[in-house]
């Protein structure tokens, strides 16, 4: 039986979605907990529930959704923007949709957002980007973009130790690298530190590898993404050990770049996942010149926060671009954008990226009829040019629908597959 929560009530109907320590194990009517969120969250989250629970009943399923809170709601509710209810309902039912979250000014957490992922170890931020067809996009040829970011959640400078400049603590440490280590800060410096280890680097990469042999009719590549040509014992040991997960915990099924040429010549073995790396400032150039060569990349945080938002501008936007942070049989699937207070209430903002946030999660859970079902509803939704105004204003025709509008027309759109 689920425990009972303070202020939060759990659906009477349903059941917890369970982990066997290797894999999900999902009922046809899971229990999901959803963070509606702040600003514009109050207007996509609605949409993308009722989108997603239409989606599950119409492929033989249902999802019992619960309302949890962080953010302003929940400072409203308990006096604290990230209450212990909300952390351990999704400890306990594993999964949970996400609205996004404006972290307060003043005291507390420096993000909401990371706050959520690092407590809940949820160390793998998984963005797929892909086109779809009908959205504005800069490019020529959109659709050549099909890639699955895997951003390290933990490290990084997202681990955010930093010292400011002119405090007691900056000098304790500027003086210890200027005396001890013979660097060269000056007084006037803040100092940060970016910590990246093997642990979390290679549970990272075992993620990523796995994705992309799940999904060999679709993925070849898996792309270590980098700096270490400067940064050698951080991101260039993310590298190496990226590499070390490849040739000793695969065997055949995953090969390196180098064997690929020195041994196959060129040739991909049929069923096998092929592990290269690439610096994260050429990445960025080749994402717009080489599209088609690369699959999943896989990297530490801050060249994964600059990757994924370049990456999703090619298809038109972080409105339409979702994303999702994974543990270990556990995740929160929320939308790359922000809270956009200033649109909040007015029932006008795009809520693709929300709904398909979700799609992510129903992938995640083993439903692919269901997610399918739901990236072709809305596909076929901006198709057809009934758009929210974000994308209305960029395309010739069509018609300016409101973001419930949107949503009633994807669940409409779901009868024609």
């Amino acid at each position: 039986m689920p425990r009972k929560y303070d202020k939060v009530p759990v659906p009477e109907e349903g059941e917890k979605i369970k982990y066997d320590g290797k894999e999900l194990l999902v009922p046809d009517e899971p229990i999901i907990p959803q963070i509606e969120g702040d600003g514009t969250g109050k207007d996509v989250s609605p949409v993308a529930k009722k989108v997603l629970k239409a989606a599950a009943e119409k492929t033989g399923r249902d999802i019992h959704w619960m309302d949890i809170h962080a953010g302003e709601t929940a400072n409203e509710i308990y006096g604290k923007h990230l209450p212990q209810d909300t952390l351990d309902a999704i400890r306990e039912f594993r999964l949970a949709l996400k609205g996004p979250l404006t972290t307060p000014v003043g005291g507390g957490y420096r993000s909401l957002n990371v706050a959520i992922r690092q407590i809940l170890d949820l160390y793998a931020c998984v963005r797929p980007v892909y086109y779809l067809e009908g959205v504005p996009s800069p490019m020529k040829n959109p659709e050549e973009m099909d890639m699955v970011v895997f951003r390290e959640n933990t490290e990084d400078v997202y681990a955010g130790i930093e010292w400011a400049r002119g405090t007691e603590e900056v000098e304790k440490v500027r003086n210890f690298l200027n005396e001890e280590m013979g660097t060269e800060i000056p007084e006037d410096a803040g100092i940060g530190i970016k910590p990246i280890s093997e642990s979390a680097t290679k549970r990272l990469i075992r993620k990523a590898i796995n994705y992309a042999l799940e999904n060999k009719d679709r993925f070849q590549y898996v792309t270590l993404t980098h700096k270490g040509n400067i940064m050698k014992y951080t991101e260039g040991s993310f590298r190496d050990w990226g590499y070390e997960v490849a040739e000793e915990e695969y065997g055949e099924d995953v090969i390196t770049e180098n064997t690929l040429w020195e041994e196959r010549e060129g040739e991909i073995p049929e069923d096998t996942v092929v592990v290269n790396d690439r610096l994260a400032d050429n990445m960025l150039q080749q994402l717009i010149t080489r599209t088609t060569n690369y699959d999943i990349l896989a990297m530490p945080n801050l060249n994964g926060d600059y990757l994924s938002d370049a990456a999703g501008g090619q298809i038109g936007g972080l409105g339409v671009a979702p994303g999702s942070n994974i543990g270990d049989g556990r995740g929160v699937f929320e939308p790359t954008h922000g809270s956009a207070p200033k649109y909040a209430g007015q029932d006008k903002v795009n809520p693709t990226a929300e709904i398909l946030s979700g799609r992510i999660m129903l992938e995640y859970m083993g439903w692919d009829d269901t997610q399918q079902l739901v990236k072709d509803a809305v596909e076929k939704t901006i198709k057809d040019k009934t758009v929210t105004y974000d994308i209305y204003r960029s395309i010739d025709g069509g018609e300016k629908v409101k973001c419930s509008e949107f949503g009633e027309l994807v669940i409409e759109n779901m009868d024609s597959f």
